[in-house]
């Protein structure tokens, strides 16, 4: 932001002209006349010339000295130009084309102004009929980031001016902020539109879900999947037990599903075993996946379900099938083989799997229900990431997650790379903040502090660092985070991990990793939860990395 440079001290240049009140003496009557008379006459008559042209060059000098001075004032810099340090003391023969050049360019931005926002009128005239089209969309907001843009250029020009803010008058029809009309508001995702199967199961059939890939969010990915797989083949899908996988319950609200449906949908391990009296066993085990092995299973995870008592047949292939590779399948394939009348199946790892994606990823999510969305998180964690908001954010917060632990060698092994030094970062940062005029970034993150201290210092809007503010440690005196402290969920890192989620996925504007499911799964949050914006976007998108390391 540039400074208000202070006006000229105005100074009054003061010319006392000295007025001649010369009298001429009278010469003695003679009662002789001199042969010089002649010559006196003549010296008076010169004399009196003379002193008419002084007079009317004074006359003249007094009016236009006024003038000059005026002129002056106006065209030089009085405070600089009697400086008395020498060095400051010069003359810049372009400072009158400069100032002239930027009053011209002030009225020619106004006029630009003007003119964009008749044309954002012109584009409302048949709103209701286009407003479903992205491309619009984008135009619309391109079109009032100009307009704010176009008048943040026409403060900084006037405030090198003296009286520069009467040069403009309020125009309230210019403000893109009105009508919420902001470059940043909320995208209509016209939830009434959605596809969507029923889950309606049968009350003895059971989807036994297994989930290996990845960390938590793959977990949570694959489980929204087995949900699909489970509703269009009518069972009910039994959530794994913390002995082999992640606390779900700790995480989730696995009643919060059954009611979003209205009847028993999803049922925990520890429930399904108690049904089937302890006795579990997988009857038909149809493999998704083939290679690069069986239900994409290893060892360890075949060991830890023996150990927890479950019993199964033997691996049985559903088709050739790469989790390297995935196949686009449709919901006939996935009926035609997956079907079955045992009561028990599994199907193993289906995370990596490539069926109705359009569907599958629709705002809401394939099966039909009366919530927002299925799969969030628990109460606690919602009630205790509102409490850190109203702490230490406010309504108006850009979030952003950035991966860096690992994430070096995993993007440099993609075509383009996905990792960007911290500089680059930074400059992508601060363009989505200028479009969010946010005063705070709510920071998710693995980098460690030598990085996010250097963001820190290169994240700036109008002239101010934007903080970053990290989810600092346990303190007493802080209430913000007592529900988890009292009910031993203070610490778990997998907790820790869905707070940060459910903070991003109510940010106004959410800056996420490419190729991360952690940001992939507050994305589905946002868009089910209404809070996706149109500022939303991966960090630097459509920008290459400039500079990438050579590979090992």
């Amino acid at each position: 932001m540039m400074r208000d440079r202070e006006s000229s001290d105005e100074e009054d240049d003061r010319e006392n002209l000295i007025q001649q009140n010369e009298r001429v003496n009278d010469h003695p009557k003679s009662p002789l006349r001199s042969t010089f008379q002649i010559d006196d006459v003549k010296d008076r008559f010169a004399f009196n010339r003379r002193f008419n042209f002084t007079f009317s060059k004074r006359y003249f000098l007094a009016i236009i000295l006024p003038v000059l001075v005026l002129i002056l004032y106006f065209t030089t810099d009085i405070k600089n130009l009697f400086q008395t340090t020498v060095t400051n003391i010069k003359y810049d023969g372009s400072i009158n084309s400069m100032r002239e050049s930027e009053l011209r360019a002030l009225y020619l931005l106004r006029q630009q102004q003007l003119g964009l926002f008749k044309l954002w009128n012109h584009t409302l005239v048949n709103d209701s009929s286009i407003s479903k089209s992205s491309a619009v969309e984008d135009f619309k907001s391109d079109l009032l980031s100009q307009i704010s843009l176009n008048k943040q250029i026409q403060q900084a020009l006037l405030s090198s001016h003296q009286l520069g803010n009467l040069l403009i008058t309020p125009d309230n029809s210019t403000d893109p902020s009105l009508g919420g009309l902001g470059r940043c508001r909320k995208v209509d995702h016209n939830l009434s539109q959605r596809k969507n199967v029923e889950w309606k199961p049968r009350s003895d059939k059971y989807l036994f879900a297994i989930c290996v890939s990845g960390q938590m969010s793959n977990h949570l990915i694959c489980l929204e999947k087995h949900m699909f797989f489970a509703a269009l083949l009518n069972r009910i899908l039994v959530i794994p037990s913390s002995k082999v996988d992640y606390e779900f319950n700790r995480v989730l609200d696995v009643d919060h599903i059954n009611k979003c449906l209205g009847r028993e949908v999803v049922v925990t391990y520890e429930e399904f075993a108690e049904r089937r009296k302890s006795h579990v066993h997988i009857d038909k085990f149809i493999c998704y996946f083939s290679q690069p092995q069986p239900c994409f299973l290893d060892d360890e995870r075949v060991k830890k379900l023996k150990s927890l008592g479950v019993s199964m047949n033997k691996l049985e292939v559903a088709w050739s099938e790469d989790v390297k590779k995935p196949k686009k399948r449709t919901v006939q394939d996935i009926e035609a083989k997956f079907s079955t009348d045992d009561d028990v199946i599994a199907i193993g790892d289906v995370f990596f799997a490539d069926v109705e994606k359009d569907w599958v990823m629709q705002p809401g999510g394939p099966i039909s229900h009366k919530c927002k969305t299925l799969i969030e998180p628990s109460r606690l964690i919602m009630l205790t990431a509102q409490r850190f908001v109203q702490t230490f954010l406010g309504d108006n917060f850009v979030a952003l997650h950035f991966r860096r632990h690992g994430f070096l060698k995993f993007c440099n092994a993609k075509k383009p790379s996905c990792f960007y030094p911290v500089p680059q970062a930074a400059d992508c940062i601060n363009r989505v903040i200028e479009r969010a005029s946010s005063p705070v970034i709510y920071l998710s993150t693995d980098a460690a502090d030598s990085e996010t201290g250097l963001l820190q210092s290169l994240v700036v809007f109008n002239g101010k660092t934007v903080p970053l503010v990290k989810r600092p440690a346990r303190n007493s005196a802080e209430k913000w985070d007592a529900l988890l402290y009292r009910h031993g969920l203070e610490g778990d890192s997998q907790v820790d991990a869905m707070l940060d989620k459910t903070i991003c996925a109510m940010s106004s504007v959410f800056i996420g990793s490419s190729g991360s499911t952690f940001t992939d799964d507050i994305l589905r949050l946002r868009k089910d939860w209404g809070s996706a914006s149109l500022c939303d976007e991966y960090l630097c998108q459509g920008e290459l990395p400039n500079f990438i390391a050579d590979d090992e």
